[in-house]
């Protein structure tokens, strides 16, 4: 009985102790209700957001951007995944009403990614609220991009409600985009991990990017560079359906690769980038190959798994799993990289890069490189190891000017 006591007692102060973290730290959000209110007030707001966009009680934006006396809630703006977060990856979201607050929902991963006239015509200002996750790949923050050129064609206000990056700000880790390779995974000459927040970025678009919309950035407080989203004491909210935790961001800058290939890359798992794996690969063999290359802050453990959709959908694969065993040293474009050219090596008859409909490698619009491919066939990685340090310096030096936090 008197331990249980004790361990009440110290989840109470542990929980106590987390309260107080959340009332220290102030998202952009919060800041915008304490202190740009007056500024918007009768101004037809519309709001690019979906379920991560919370306060730290987790009461959504939404309702209370809709409930407000003195913010007039007009229309809502979906990203990939949808306004609530329940679509696949790739999947197109339609126009919808929302059905809690009757208001109109214009997708922005449907017939368009850039809001038309017509979508704009309900709002003077778009307020932006969605959680990164801090790689170059991942889609919100080139729904941002479209919707700052939507304002400055359409002389629309644009307000960022900053967010943290959740795998620091600190770290920085890939290449940059080649000449002539562009997407809605890569649209920008970014780094795979990018270690800005979205309001940094939206500066950069602006500034560097020439997307001139007016633009408001409402920072964070009590966020700093070198914190991972665990140390904040916000509760994680998944932005998007795999987004599973701390070691699946970290991991992603690089595992995020496996999908251009015929490799799983976890979904329709319960470890999505953290699982790799096929039908053809021998789990024992491979985490032994994997782990003679001694990377820092990596350990890969053998394992099988079924994926309930996907690729290999209902098929056993064997693979690795990838354990983060020190994220301060872990660099994840080199594990991710590394473990492709391992498979393709181990694997050479089965391994296979998937073509597009254009005749395009997928995993080219995610490296932002053709060379990689032929590096990952043949092994030879240094040359592209000593670009990607060449291309970090580069960018520490263009986007240090644009850092919000220390």
């Amino acid at each position: 009985m008197k331990i249980v006591f004790g361990l009440n007692v110290v989840r109470q102060k542990f929980y106590q102790m987390m309260d107080e973290s959340r009332d220290i730290m102030k998202l952009g959000f919060d800041i915008f209700l304490e202190k740009y209110i007056e500024k918007y007030k009768g101004k037809r707001i519309g709001l690019i957001t979906n379920l991560t966009g919370v306060n730290q009680k987790l009461v959504p934006i939404i309702d209370i951007f809709y409930e407000h006396p003195e913010i007039h809630l007009t229309a809502l703006y979906a990203p990939e995944h949808g306004i609530r977060g329940d679509a696949k990856e790739g999947e197109k979201v339609g126009f919808s009403v929302d059905e809690r607050t009757g208001l109109p929902v214009y997708s922005l991963y449907g017939e368009t990614r850039k809001p038309t006239a017509e979508m704009l015509e309900p709002v003077d200002v778009l307020v932006f609220d969605l959680q990164d996750i801090g790689a170059r790949y991942y889609t919100f923050i080139y729904t941002m991009a479209y919707v700052m050129e939507a304002c400055k064609e359409h002389q629309k206000e644009f307000v960022v409600l900053d967010r943290p990056n959740p795998v620091s700000g600190e770290k920085k880790e890939g290449n940059l985009l080649d000449d002539g390779i562009r997407s809605f995974v890569g649209l920008y000459p970014i780094p795979n991990r990018h270690g800005l927040t979205v309001g940094e970025l939206a500066h950069i678009y602006k500034h560097e990017f020439h997307i001139n919309c007016e633009l408001t950035v409402v920072q964070m407080e009590g966020w700093s560079r070198s914190m991972y989203y665990d140390e904040t004491s916000l509760f994680w909210v998944p932005p998007s359906p795999n987004t599973t935790g701390m070691d699946m961001c970290i991991l992603y800058p690089g595992t995020c690769l496996v999908e251009g290939t015929n490799l799983s890359e976890g979904r329709g798992t319960t470890r999505p980038f953290e699982y790799i794996g096929a039908p053809y690969v021998d789990g024992f063999t491979l985490a032994k190959r994997f782990n003679e290359n001694r990377l820092a802050g990596v350990i890969a453990r053998p394992i099988s798994f079924q994926p309930t959709y996907q690729k290999h959908n209902g098929v056993r694969c064997e693979g690795v799993q990838l354990h983060v065993s020190d994220r301060e040293k872990i660099e994840p474009v080199k594990v991710g990289v590394t473990l492709l050219a391992n498979i393709a090596e181990l694997y050479p008859d089965d391994f296979e890069f998937i073509s597009t409909d254009q005749k395009r490698y997928f995993f080219d619009l995610l490296a932002g490189t053709k060379q990689l491919r032929e590096d990952i066939l043949t092994g030879n990685l240094d040359g592209y190891f000593q670009k990607c340090a060449t291309d970090i310096a580069k960018f520490e030096k263009f986007c240090s000017p644009y850092y919000l936090y220390k």
